[in-house]
């Protein structure tokens, strides 16, 4: 799939992990993830951490993209809501974990989520 990646050297430099502006050329698959977050498969518990939420969410993220046929490399643009500023260095930490090189579009929200012990939500778009 041809994705080019646009980060003018006019525009102030990327934080860690992420490119300004990705495009998609016309033809490819797009596969766009609802959001995301860290339940067990009883689909009522999540663990109490940041990072064993972080975790699962994104093993949940492989598991969808596995079923489509892609894998983390297909990511071309993620946005995460975190519950609080606080989590934003573990945040890079997971994000660089699962991607290493890969970088894909990002947005990163801090907002009150839906309940309370949700400590991030996680959605992606994949391209091929």
């Amino acid at each position: 799939m041809p994705v080019i990646k646009h980060n003018p050297v006019k525009l102030y430099p990327q934080y860690r992990n992420y490119s300004h502006a990705i495009e998609i050329a016309s033809g490819s698959r797009l596969l766009f993830i609802s959001g995301l977050n860290g339940y067990l498969e009883d689909g009522k518990t999540m663990p109490e951490t940041f990072e064993e939420q972080g975790d699962l969410i994104w093993k949940h993220l492989g598991t969808i993209l596995e079923s489509a046929g892609m894998t983390y490399q297909n990511i071309v643009s993620l946005r995460t809501y975190l519950a609080s500023p606080e989590y934003d260095e573990p945040n890079v930490q997971l994000r660089m974990k699962y991607l290493g090189a890969h970088q894909p579009t990002l947005t990163v929200i801090c907002a009150q989520l839906l309940l309370p012990n949700w400590k991030l939500e996680l959605e992606a778009i994949a391209a091929e």
